[in-house]
């Protein structure tokens, strides 16, 4: 087989802005959001026109949430844009997930929040015919997905898992047997095949393998028989997060994972992939370029970067100062007898400083300046970077040995949370945030991956 190139983004999210995005409540909906609302339609726009000058590839992959919550105007247009990129030249193919059609999209305006007119999911397949299903070589309709040929030696596994809402997020016994009645055929037919799915199936950092809900459902049994039916590579959404992360099963077969970031939120890629052999592929990541939007001066990244910081320190803010936003997020907004002291607590974490809470654990701070940095901006930066990937708080550094510091003076309390891994063993938390906050492994942005 001849090298092939693919570009691949991931959670357009696109919403149309005239359906309005802006008011009061509006404002205290995105208080506590990561990704972008109003200014989707400005930054897929951009991501496109991009992609339509781009001479890396011919070919374009999107991993599904392809809407903010499945307005229908907003599929109509973000069609359009399909539609476009499709006629410069570029072969388009994409899967739909669980935002494509939401059974409550909104909307804000003058009015305050609205819902608009949403999407069944037994209408993505005739909106998307165009952009994946019409040149399949095979199509499970029921269930979304299809097989594309996308070059000689080449195959396209292409899954989605979201309709029948009772089941949703799982593969069913038809489903599976699809999947694997396709993966023979590519092994009979001397072709290396790759999936994207949009909901990862190994957790983008260590401490997310104990969250069930940041990875696809039956994920444990999914990544081995894929892997065994001769799949080594998937490329997945979901999480916003950016990571590529790889597993070996018991009989010896790798499957990695390659989580990309949403393009409405940080971190914001573009990657362009190349798979130079059955065996070897290239990744490499391209920052998603500024916008036309009024950011104030900020590039993209910053401005991004920025939305997901208040997102965290808004959630400082509300302990003190509203804690009911806070604690019905936690399903305990009826807890009123407990909101004093969420109040006091809000407010000692919002004046207190690094190297005030190191006194307060009777822990070292490696480096005096940081003890100066605020508490609640060391936390913002700290989860941020998880999503971001490549994480930096190395040990031998002041910010990492720092929190090394911090969960060594409470593992003993680590010790006692009783949790498991995705794949059902043992978790130790100690361990997990420890290579979560710093990156060990394989780089997440760039990167060459021997698949077998």
């Amino acid at each position: 087989m001849k090298p092939f190139s693919f570009y691949l983004i991931a959670d357009p999210h696109y919403f149309k802005n005239s359906l309005g995005a802006f008011g009061k409540e509006y404002d205290e909906f995105m208080r506590y959001e990561q990704k972008c609302y109003a200014e989707t339609q400005a930054i897929n726009e951009s991501v496109f026109n991009w992609l339509e000058n781009a001479d890396g590839a011919d070919t374009l992959l999107i991993a599904g949430d392809l809407t903010f919550n499945g307005e229908k105007e907003s599929h109509l247009a973000f069609i359009e844009h399909l539609k476009k990129l499709k006629s410069s030249g570029k072969k388009i193919y994409v899967i739909t997930a669980d935002h494509d059609c939401k059974n409550d999209p909104f909307a804000f305006n003058e009015n305050g929040r609205y819902e608009p007119e949403k999407t069944a999911y037994e209408e993505l397949f005739d909106l998307y015919y165009d952009y994946g299903f019409k040149d399949a070589i095979a199509v499970d309709r029921e269930h979304m997905s299809y097989v594309a040929q996308l070059c000689d030696g080449v195959r396209l596994l292409a899954l989605c898992n979201d309709g029948d809402r009772e089941h949703r997020h799982t593969f069913d016994e038809a489903h599976i047997a699809w999947i694997k009645e396709q993966t023979k055929k590519a092994r009979e037919d001397g072709q290396m095949m790759f999936a994207m799915n949009h909901y990862p199936l190994l957790p983008g950092q260590p401490i997310l393998s104990v969250i069930n809900t940041t990875i696809q459902r039956d994920a444990d049994e999914v990544t081995k028989m894929l892997a065994d039916e001769g799949v080594h590579l998937v490329f997945t959404g979901h999480m916003h997060n950016q990571s590529i992360n790889v597993r070996e099963t018991e009989s010896g077969n790798k499957i990695f994972d390659v989580c990309t970031g949403s393009i409405i939120a940080d971190p914001s890629v573009i990657r362009l992939v190349e798979i130079e052999s059955d065996s070897k592929v290239n990744i490499q990541s391209i920052p998603t370029p500024d916008f036309d939007w009024d950011t104030g001066g900020k590039s993209c990244k910053q401005y991004l970067s920025d939305l997901f910081d208040n997102m965290i320190l808004n959630t400082f803010l509300d302990l003190r100062d509203n804690p009911y936003n806070v604690m019905r997020k936690f399903g305990a907004g009826d807890k009123k007898n407990i909101f004093p002291i969420v109040k006091r607590l809000g407010k000692r974490l919002n004046s207190i400083s690094v190297g005030g809470a190191c006194r307060l654990l009777c822990i070292k701070c490696p480096d005096s300046e940081l003890k100066k940095m605020p508490l609640k901006l060391y936390c913002a930066e700290l989860v941020r970077m998880v999503f971001e990937g490549n994480q930096y708080f190395a040990p031998g550094t002041p910010k990492g040995d720092l929190f090394l510091n911090f969960i060594g003076r409470i593992r003993p309390i680590l010790k006692k949370i009783k949790a498991k891994t995705f794949d059902g063993q043992p978790a130790d938390i100690y361990d997990l945030l420890k290579n979560s906050a710093y990156n060990y492994d394989i780089d997440d942005y760039n990167a060459t991956l021997i698949l077998k």
